[in-house]
């Protein structure tokens, strides 16, 4: 009987320690995610920002591709078309 009291003891103190440890590994990892998503928030509103200044900015197609910075314009468009991709979209679950 006392023996088997010491084991369930010894396997609730340990279970309880795993299982806290666990606990604060998890917290960090949502700290971390947290702080990813905040950058990523950011990255997003400027990816987003920098789309309407751009469609802004050739809103008259003034930039031909026939010269030195109509390429370089040509250039950043692709570059804006693949950063409007990665734009994340803020759903609440």
């Amino acid at each position: 009987m006392i023996l088997t009291i010491i084991i369930l003891l010894i396997l609730v103190l340990v279970l309880g320690y795993t299982t806290i440890n666990l606990l604060r590994k998890q917290e960090k990892s949502e700290d971390v995610l947290a702080g990813y998503l905040t950058y990523l928030d950011r990255i997003s509103r400027v990816i987003e920002l920098s789309d309407k200044k751009l469609k802004e900015l050739d809103r008259l197609g003034a930039f031909e591709a026939d010269d030195e910075t109509g390429t370089i314009f040509s250039g950043i468009k692709e570059i804006q078309s693949i950063l409007n991709e990665f734009i994340i979209t803020n759903e609440k679950n």
